[in-house]
């Protein structure tokens, strides 16, 4: 166990844990964009760094391992002003107005980011629409990397997307750029499970979404188990007027940490056929 001390308050944690994981064990709320549980941290959001006593800079408390004696602040001056101004970056130049926890950090860090004006660069774009499953909207993309590592070594392993490009140029892309039924993604929607912002979305969600007609708080959420073969897969159905929008799997699952193939997350269609077109 490794003993270190977090706004004031003495912790201890099993070593290798992060710093993010012993302020979870103290209750203190640390905002993410970028970590996800079963990803491979990245350090790219840069919003939960904190300020550890005789660093030079702020860390990265998503990745950076407990030592002995560290004495961490999580909340001072210096950490919420780096925060507020990630948070008015970001939200000035890509919409983010279907990422669920942006609202609530914009209002608790005092995040302005009217202040750079209607002119700042944006990294608004069409949204692409090639397949019936999902829609790729990357004016809402904020390079955290979850999909690509959920498309790579930590879930799918396909390597269907990448970061291309530099500075203001970057963007998540298929190899060489080929629409993505060219390329080599699968479908397994393992992208859009992890994705923070909505970039990437169910084409349902999406279409309901441009038809007014998405509302969350109408929805029903129904835990059960995939039917299409032996493995056992979690499945979160989400309903909404007794049709099914889409569907999830939870991240503590001991089979899919949230994983699902083509099938369990997008050939959920049979369920609502006309008793007459079954027969």
């Amino acid at each position: 166990m490794v003993e270190l001390k977090i706004d004031g308050q003495a912790v201890s944690v099993p070593e290798g844990s992060t710093i993010l994981d012993a302020a979870r064990k103290l209750g203190i709320e640390t905002p993410t964009l970028c970590y996800l549980e079963s990803l491979t941290p990245v350090n790219v959001c840069r919003v939960c760094v904190v300020e550890l006593e005789g660093s030079r800079t702020l860390v990265p408390a998503c990745s950076r391992k407990v030592e002995k004696g560290m004495s961490i602040k999580t909340d001072s001056e210096r950490v919420r002003l780096s925060r507020r101004i990630v948070l008015e970056f970001l939200s000035s130049s890509v919409d983010v107005s279907t990422a669920p926890a942006f609202a609530g950090y914009m209002e608790r860090y005092s995040a302005q980011p009217k202040r750079f004006g209607d002119a700042a660069a944006t990294v608004a774009q069409p949204t692409k629409i090639d397949n019936e499953l999902y829609v790729r909207d990357y004016s809402k993309c904020i390079l955290c990397y979850k999909c690509v590592e959920a498309c790579g070594v930590d879930a799918q392993n396909t390597f269907a997307i990448a970061v291309a490009g530099r500075g203001f140029s970057a963007h998540i892309s298929t190899e060489y750029d080929v629409p993505l039924p060219d390329s080599a993604c699968v479908y397994c929607g393992n992208c859009i499970g992890v994705c923070p912002t909505g970039a990437l979305m169910f084409k349902s969600e999406h279409d309901m979404r441009q038809a007014g007609t998405w509302d969350e708080s109408q929805q029903t959420q129904t835990d059960t188990i995939c039917p299409y073969c032996g493995v056992g897969c979690d499945l979160t159905v989400h309903s909404q007027d007794g049709k099914i929008v889409r569907v999830t799997s939870p991240l503590d699952h001991s089979v899919t940490h949230g994983n699902l193939c083509i099938k369990g997350r997008f050939g959920w269609q049979f369920v609502e056929i006309e008793p007459a077109a079954k027969r």
